[in-house]
């Protein structure tokens, strides 16, 4: 199993111990049968813990909710969520003020959304940040992130329908959640330079001096 998995034994014994991997079929006193399942479980773990960086309690959760059965998807994304957004440092408490602009522009792209999702904190303090520096970003500028946050959003839903079983939608969300931040970020630092070449060409003349 742990060969299979990719994942290092005595990592597997350690998500034994802590009750996140089911027991196998035991054939003897000293040996147990483990399926695919175990495997793909394995995997899981590991993306909740390393990738994701979640604790164990947090890990538990999420394995919690998959194992009850008949949980939504919509529910499952929301505990993952919440799972990953458990503060790992202490954070700042965004204004009132930016929390309600997020929430606004949310509603405005018609996003049905919970009160306590984690990303309203998240990009409140990005505007506090940024009102801090003297700018207090504009509808239009907001609306633009939203736009562009609300596609990669229906991209990252539609590639779970790729997967087949809830480990493995699990492991995608988790995973294609952690990760796709750099590459939203990396994507839109390229978009940026290209963007800087259209709107503010550089003095070519210049360049020659």
């Amino acid at each position: 199993m742990a060969r299979q998995a990719g994942v290092p034994l005595s990592a597997v014994k350690y998500y034994q111990r802590e009750r996140l991997v089911p027991e196998g079929d035991r054939s003897a006193p000293n040996q147990a049968e483990y399926s695919e399942a175990h495997v793909q479980r394995v995997r899981l773990i590991r993306a909740l813990l390393e990738t994701g960086g979640l604790s164990i309690a947090a890990t538990k959760a999420v394995i919690e909710t998959l194992d009850a059965g008949g949980t939504s998807l919509a529910e499952t994304f929301a505990v993952a969520q919440h799972a990953m957004s458990t503060p790992r440092t202490s954070e700042s408490t965004p204004s009132a003020e930016s929390r309600d602009r997020v929430t606004q522009i949310a509603h405005s792209q018609g996003w049905a959304i919970s009160a306590d999702n984690p990303g309203i904190n998240a990009a409140a303090r990005a505007l506090d940040g940024l009102r801090a520096i003297g700018f207090d970003a504009p509808d239009a500028y907001l609306t633009a992130y939203a736009t562009a946050a609300s596609a990669a959003a229906v991209a990252d839903l539609r590639a779970l329908t790729t997967r087949q079983t809830p480990d493995r939608i699990a492991e995608l969300m988790v995973v294609g959640s952690v990760l796709g931040d750099p590459l939203f970020a990396g994507l839109r630092r390229l978009a940026q330079q290209g963007a800087t070449h259209d709107l503010f060409p550089a003095d070519t003349k210049r360049d020659r001096t």
